[in-house]
Parts: C-alpha cells; sequence; structure tokens
C-alpha cells in the first residue's frame, strides 16, 4: 500500500499544464453540473458565424465541438498552455492569442456574435460587451463563491468567502455593462479525494484554492489529511458553479 511519502511525491510530480484531468481517474470525482456547459456551448458553435473562447486553458473544451464557426478565436493567459492550446485547437481552425486575463481583448468592437468561457479567472464584462455584436451571446460556466472551501479551510483555517463570484454578483457585473442576463443558474457539486497524492495534485493545478500552496509549507495538514482518509474515507468538499448566459441588446 502506498506510502504518505509515495502518494505527496507522485501528486506533486504530475505535470500542471494544460486542463486535462484525466490523472485523476480513480483517485479523485467531481458531480458534474446538470445544465451540460460543453453540450450548450457546442450547439451555440455549430449556429455562430464569429466566436471567441476567452481563457480557453488548454483548448481541451472548446476542441470537442463538432462544427466550428467560420471565425473562431481563444485567448489564454499562461504562456505553458498557449502551445497546448494551439496544438490542440488547430484542427478546429482556431487562433490562439496570449492575453492577460484583466487585459483589453485585441479583437475589432462588434466582432464576435457568439463569447464563452469555462471557469474565467475574472471577467472583464465591459470587454465582452464590446466585442459582442448587437444581438450577440455570451455563455459561461463560472466558478462560483466558496467553491471547494471545505478543502481551502482544512489547509489554511476558516476564510472568507468572495461575494464576487456569487451568481447574484456575477449576473450584477454583466448588467452594469449593459448586457442583459438571460439566464443564470447555480449547483453545488460534490467532489471526493480518496488520497492525498490527487490533493497535491490538485492543489498544484487548481492554484487558487490554497494560494502559497508548497507541500513543505503545508506539510503537516497534508499528514493530518492524509490520517483522514485513512480512517474515514475520502476527504469531501464541493465545487461552485455558475452557468450565465447574456445577451448584446445593443
Amino acid at each position: 500500500m502506498p506510502t504518505f511519502e509515495d502518494l505527496v511525491t507522485e501528486g506533486a510530480a504530475v505535470p500542471t499544464e494544460g486542463w486535462d484531468f484525466s490523472w485523476f481517474d480513480g483517485r479523485a470525482t467531481e458531480q458534474r453540473p446538470s445544465w451540460g456547459y460543453s453540450t450548450l456551448m457546442a450547439g451555440r458553435m455549430a449556429a455562430a458565424r464569429a466566436a471567441l473562447d476567452v481563457q480557453t486553458g488548454g483548448g481541451e473544451v472548446l476542441a470537442s465541438i463538432p462544427v466550428a464557426p467560420p471565425v473562431l478565436a481563444a485567448t489564454e493567459s499562461w504562456a505553458p498552455n498557449l502551445a497546448i492550446a494551439r496544438r490542440t485547437l488547430a484542427g478546429v481552425g482556431a487562433t490562439v492569442v496570449h492575453v492577460g486575463d484583466h487585459d483589453d481583448l485585441p479583437f475589432p468592437t462588434d466582432h464576435f456574435d457568439l463569447v464563452v468561457s469555462r471557469h474565467p479567472v475574472t471577467t472583464r464584462w465591459d470587454e465582452v460587451r464590446r466585442v459582442l455584436r448587437p444581438g450577440g451571446t455570451y455563455l459561461a460556466q463560472h466558478v462560483g463563491a466558496g467553491s471547494v472551501r471545505e478543502l481551502t479551510d482544512f489547509m489554511m483555517g476558516p476564510r472568507p468567502v468572495d461575494p464576487g463570484r456569487s451568481a447574484p454578483s456575477i449576473a450584477a457585473g454583466a448588467e452594469a455593462a449593459g448586457l442583459e442576463v438571460v439566464d443564470l443558474r447555480q449547483e453545488a457539486l460534490r467532489m471526493e479525494f480518496h488520497d492525498v497524492g490527487a490533493v497535491v495534485h490538485f492543489l498544484h493545478k487548481v492554484i487558487w484554492i490554497v494560494p502559497d500552496f508548497t507541500v513543505a509549507a503545508y506539510r503537516d495538514r497534508l499528514v493530518e489529511l492524509h490520517r483522514f482518509v485513512e480512517r474515514h474515507g475520502p476527504f469531501v468538499a464541493h465545487s461552485q458553479r455558475v452557468l450565465v448566459e447574456a445577451r448584446e441588446v445593443g
């Protein structure tokens, strides 16, 4: 049976580039939202003339669309993901551009009839509205307030929840920019971590859960988590997801 040291070493050695979570198979699970973002997004893409995926990661979700619009672009801020996204999205003909998460979008005004994003770090609502054509749509799945807070609190102690990630705050941001929110849904989704190695890799990959995480800095808490899993079974947390669809009404 793997020891604590074995599991931690293994989890720390897994590459973090891209947005592929297949390594977690058999080691961690997460429920998926009932609305099926990938299917919704693919349907909108099939009907679009020009579309943009903001903060595409490694491009894995966008690459799954069966029908691409004639004009397709994506942005990504993290350099290691850029090369992955460009390879991944070559098959759907997408142009991938390096853009910081807080930067202006380097596209003309009224350029896209669809802007999508899955788990954006931040959303420049003013820029989303600017690049959307009149009648265009923003469709995104956001990370909601307090996502995976059980793990954050276990590692760091109780922390305040950022209200800016709540569904009402997301809707307010869109509306303040002049967009009309036509759909807003939120769900809490069960997550299970079956070993401490999965937690280590997750915290290296999803860096905002414990922002200053290193194995050395949090070794004592990782030991406690390992003991908890040995005694009680999987460590359970809940991700928070918000679906938002908004329209540019001109």
